[in-house]
């Protein structure tokens, strides 16, 4: 009862101070999966050791002006998966492992914060670098028990009936029996969705949509429909999380210009953490703090009606900066040039190639080139060792592939990733999720409220008094 009291005062305080400064009539609501405090702080070590200092360099929504820390637990487990970690930060109620936008019983539907938005008028966004009926951006718009639904989830896409989805593309997009044969490219069609392929696309067919599904070139879903690739392996021309963010906020604020709720996750930080990648980690939550930035601008330009919130939906891999030695050298990590998946399936590629004439000068030239080993990074005989023997050991065909949750790697990607850490000396706890603090930042209209120790599911629940969502 006293826990409750305290929060309806907080509630109460809250609701005064943005009926003084006025609501929030544009809301970006930031999602880092798998961002914790270290994921952020090593980021800014990273920054700031390239530069050849020990400290750090600010990332943009790390200098916000309000700050704290966030639990996420969930309804049913003391580590929470995405499903029940997203539905949390988009409805505000705590649910099981696994279930999207429905409670523990998995039957009563949650309503979230982006279905509220729209309720009020608003113009409404979900967006992700990852498919758009992933885990975190179903949590605003998906009831399923379960969140490899896929198929069905994407039908609770076109139910929600929101102004814009952005993210790779469908996992499950083919009809099943009860579709009469209509693909779910087809069902958002006839939804009244204007399917963009890539950012280009995009701008030739805005103008003429009313409602928008921004989705990666189909070339680059036939190479992997799960997520744009990350930040280390871009290349000209592909869909970026500061594209998507773009598009997001031209076309909502064309559709509504009374105001919008727009969501953006950077999804695949968490999937470099579950393979234990630091330097493919950092590079993903610059990328997506140079969306955040996107959205700063606006705000620049909206300052007394706009409101920015960053956090994420749990910590993934218990990453550790520093290994017991009192030192950290994270700059080595700007020599990796490929994600150790990326590097992985090249190898395999060059070995399927040339069979019996794979050889260990090509793959040395290999990890010199792309992780900066003994030219840039020295290693002794014995660390030279360990990686020739990851080779002998794959071309034998001895080690079995290093499968994590979103990843495979062969023996000589995983030996190259996990000296890099060691160089680093950056740590891992495991390739899962922990029970970390996650951080929150925010600015703008209403940003006082999200300060301290707070619960995930709090943060919905601020967000909507300070735009002054009804509970719909």
């Amino acid at each position: 009862m006293r826990k409750r009291l305290l929060s309806l005062c907080v509630v109460a305080c809250m609701a005064l101070a943005v009926m003084a400064e006025g609501k929030a009539k544009y809301v970006f609501y930031f999602i880092g999966d798998g961002m914790g405090v270290n994921q952020v702080n090593g980021t800014e070590t990273y920054l700031a050791d390239i530069e050849g200092r020990i400290g750090i360099t600010p990332l943009c929504f790390a200098q916000f002006p309000y700050a704290g820390i966030v639990t996420t637990f969930s309804g049913t487990n003391g580590v929470t998966d995405s499903a029940a970690g997203g539905t949390a930060l988009a409805t505000g109620d705590k649910t099981k492992n696994g279930a999207l936008g429905v409670g523990i019983d998995q039957t009563t539907r949650l309503n979230s914060i982006a279905a509220r938005a729209k309720a009020e008028g608003k113009a409404v966004g979900i967006a992700t670098s990852v498919s758009v009926d992933h885990a975190t951006p179903a949590a605003f718009y998906a009831h399923v028990k379960d969140r490899g639904m896929y198929h069905q989830i994407g039908k609770d896409l076109i139910a929600a009936d929101f102004d814009f989805y952005a993210g790779s593309d469908f996992l499950k997009p083919d009809a099943e029996k009860e579709d009469d044969g209509k693909n779910l490219y087809t069902q958002c069609t006839e939804a009244g969705y204007i399917i963009a392929r890539g950012y280009a696309d995009y701008r030739k067919k805005s103008s003429h949509a009313d409602k928008m599904l921004l989705l990666q070139t189909e070339t680059a879903s036939r190479a992997d429909r799960n997520s744009i690739p990350y930040a280390i392996d871009r290349r000209k021309n592909d869909l970026t999380l500061q594209d998507i963010t773009r598009a997001a906020i031209h076309f909502l604020n064309k559709k509504n210009p009374d105001g919008f709720f727009l969501m953006v996750e950077g999804g695949k930080i968490d999937w470099a953490c579950h393979s234990n990648d630091a330097a493919t980690v950092f590079k993903e939550v610059i990328d997506m703090d140079n969306a955040v930035k996107v959205a700063y601008e606006f705000y620049q330009q909206h300052p007394d009606e706009t409101l920015i919130i960053i956090t994420a939906d749990h910590e993934t891999g218990g990453i550790a900066l520093g290994t017991g030695h009192y030192e950290l050298h994270t700059g080595v990590l700007k020599h990796q040039r490929q994600s150790a998946g990326a590097f992985s399936k090249m190898i395999a590629e060059q070995h399927q190639k040339e069979g019996n004439k794979f050889t260990w000068e090509y793959v040395r030239r290999q990890l010199q080139d792309n992780f900066g080993f003994w030219t840039q990074i020295p290693l002794n005989e014995q660390e030279t060792e360990t990686l020739k023997k990851a080779y002998q050991s794959f071309c034998d065909g001895v080690a079995k592939d290093s499968k994590t949750l979103y990843a495979s790697e062969n023996a000589i990607a995983a030996a190259a990733r996990k000296m890099m850490a060691r160089k680093a000396m950056v740590g891992w706890q495991s390739g899962g999720h922990s029970n970390g603090y996650v951080p929150v930042f925010a600015i703008g209209a209403g940003a006082e409220a999200f300060t301290g120790r707070i619960d995930n599911t709090e943060i919905p629940h601020r967000i909507a008094v300070a735009a002054g969502y009804g509970n719909h």
